[in-house]
């Protein structure tokens, strides 16, 4: 069972899921909460070319999306917000949070999207008071999608047969029960056990509410070249164990200052080639 303590943490914003009572104005119930953030966000391929693929905050996503209309309101297509899955994650941890319902930001791998493959992926796992237990809920799996991939679960409730997170990816990687060279995405230098690592990190700097995004590097991540070091692949095994459970998942907090874990001031957005800082300007005026 979560302790209440940690269910407190994960109802308050942190320093990317802010945004103010407009969030409110999202509904608090999973179902509807991610219909109406199918309307707000698009996903496209390429999106990492476009500015506001690379938006790091809420508040910022927030502040493209308010001049074109409330929070409720569906856009049309082609006024949607383009972002990645990470994008379809945060808005609705943020809303819960607002709403004050515990909820953070899984990094891992969708066995959902192409036969065969662990695509790399994020979702939302929020805390439902009935049940008493953590689910996963998938906001990208509008209708559309969830028709064309065959999806025959309920987004607002994804099995963790379908989602894997990267924790689980890992220790099944290295016990042999999963390929890692099909756990990322199809192509050069875009999967195996390095990319594996480097979600581990990203979702362990998420369940400290430093939800960064899918290119962003720090710290001890690997490349495709580095070999994964004894103390590494030590440090990461012990996330793994406490990660993959998702009662335990928040004791992954207690190794956050570990030097390969901690999010530093500044990333490297390897999309852009460039150092980035993790809290923009922009967003420190609209957070105050």
């Amino acid at each position: 069972m979560t302790a209440p303590d940690e269910l407190a943490y994960y109802a308050e914003p942190g320093p990317l899921t802010g945004g103010g009572p407009e969030l409110t104005t999202l509904p608090a119930e999973v179902p509807a909460l991610l219909t109406a953030i199918q309307g707000l966000l698009t996903h496209e391929p390429g999106h990492p070319d476009r500015p506001t693929g690379h938006l790091r905050s809420t508040t910022e996503i927030l502040a493209h999306l308010e001049p074109t209309g409330p929070l409720t309101q569906a856009r049309q297509p082609d006024q949607r917000l383009i972002g990645c899955c990470r994008h379809f994650t945060l808005l609705p941890v943020a809303a819960l949070r607002a709403h004050g319902i515990p909820a953070r930001a899984r990094c891992g791998f969708a066995a959902y999207f192409q036969p065969g493959w662990h695509i790399d992926h994020w979702v939302v796992e929020y805390w439902n008071a009935e049940s008493e237990r953590w689910h996963l809920a998938d906001a990208q799996l509008d209708p559309a999608l969830s028709t064309r991939l065959g999806i025959d679960f309920d987004p607002a409730n994804v099995p963790r047969t379908e989602f894997s997170v990267a924790g689980d990816t890992w220790l099944r990687s290295r016990a042999g029960e999963l390929d890692p060279a099909h756990c990322g995405f199809p192509g050069d230098d875009t999967h195996g056990l390095w990319w594996i690592a480097g979600n581990l990190i990203r979702d362990t700097a998420a369940l400290t509410k430093m939800e960064l995004l899918p290119w962003d590097i720090w710290g001890g991540m690997p490349s495709p070249s580095d070999p994964i070091t004894e103390d590494l692949a030590t440090l990461l095994d012990e996330l793994a164990a406490i990660t993959t459970n998702p009662e335990t998942a928040a004791e992954a907090r207690t190794h956050y200052l570990e030097p390969a874990l901690q999010v530093p001031a500044e990333v490297y957005n390897f999309i852009r080639e460039a150092r980035e800082p993790v809290i923009t300007e922009a967003s420190r005026a609209i957070r105050r």
